[in-house]
């Protein structure tokens, strides 16, 4: 970006010369004013007091703005373009999604597994400079996504997450356990497994808190999500007929657990119990987890005073051809 600046801007006291310029001019013009003794007005041509005889005083204003100019040609103007180096370290991210059953849940919108989704979709796409990685577990784990930052391919593979890719069940030990393992050899300057789950760990050889201590021995920090209303929530199941059926089944989530998680990662816990609460936590998690950004300012100067110098240069030489010439004095 351009911006003028001046190298020696006291040079701008020197303007204090021009209205003394002004009070010179109209005393010297009040003391040159002579009487003329004539005997009739009759011999006087009518043009001598036409606007030629004011037109005399272009003369001084160009006299002045000469001087203006050369003012600021003293003060040395200077374009400055500016820029900036930004230097980015971005943070590693791996999203660990629970695709149990009972995320068929409707306390959320159109499910809990939707909403997980919607709101996870939303935070990936406003991390600029963020590796993501996708990671969803049921009765086992494994990796949707590996880690990237492109991410259009970690909005695609989260889309096409759905129940029924995995055995039934919830072990939220293995998918904690494959997240870490996903994510700690990254020289990220910060490394974040986001947990989200709806249940209580129930498969699995590696338990949740196990899982957390492998993943605070890497400096990972998990930031743990309880998903479900408080109380019942109605549930799609088939009943003995095939048919599906909405029913009320009780809401069962391991908070305990998740606490410990996230205080051994020195992470957080957080519950949601509905589709804005969700999104109010993976707002607060954002402002948490800031990407650290280096700006260096660079600028460079150009100096910008020839302008000003060829303006009074022609102006000087304007007001001499004019005296001399338009305006010149038979002595």
């Amino acid at each position: 970006m351009n911006s003028i600046e001046f190298a020696y801007p006291a040079f701008f006291y020197g303007l204090i010369v021009l209205p003394l310029m002004v009070a010179w001019y109209l005393w010297r013009g009040r003391r040159s004013t002579a009487a003329m003794k004539l005997s009739g007005f009759e011999n006087l041509d009518e043009r001598m007091g036409s606007s030629r005889i004011w037109l005399r005083h272009v003369l001084f204003l160009l006299r002045l703005a000469v001087v203006a100019l050369l003012v600021v040609v003293l003060a040395r103007p200077q374009s400055s373009n500016k820029w900036e180096q930004v230097t980015t370290e971005g943070i590693d991210i791996v999203l660990c999604m629970d695709v149990s059953g009972s995320m068929r849940a409707m306390d959320f919108k159109p499910n809990r597994l939707e909403a997980s989704k919607n709101v996870g979709i939303e935070f990936v796409n406003a991390r600029q400079d963020d590796r993501f990685g996708l990671v969803v577990f049921a009765g086992e784990s494994f990796t949707q996504c590996p880690m990237t930052t492109d991410r259009a391919v970690v909005v695609n593979f989260l889309k096409e997450i759905d129940f029924g890719v995995i055995e039934d069940g919830t072990a939220i030990g293995m998918g904690l356990a494959t997240a870490v393992n996903r994510i700690k050899d990254s020289k990220a300057v910060s490394k974040v497994i986001i947990l989200l789950t709806d249940g209580v760990n129930n498969r699995g050889d590696v338990g949740p808190v196990t899982a957390a201590e492998i993943a605070a021995r890497f400096g990972i920090r998990v930031y743990t999500i309880g998903v479900g209303s408080q109380g019942n929530a109605p549930i799609p199941v088939q009943d003995m007929f095939g048919r599906t059926v909405t029913r009320n089944m009780p809401v069962e989530i391991d908070e305990e657990v998740l606490r410990q998680i996230a205080e051994k990662t020195d992470g957080a816990y957080f519950r949601a119990t509905d589709n804005n609460k969700l999104r109010e936590i993976y707002q607060e998690i954002d402002q948490l987890e800031k990407t650290r950004l280096d700006v260096k300012h660079f600028s460079k100067k150009k100096e910008e005073y020839f302008p000003f110098l060829l303006a009074a240069l022609l102006l000087l030489l304007g007001e001499i051809l004019m005296r001399y010439t338009v305006f010149r004095i038979i002595p």
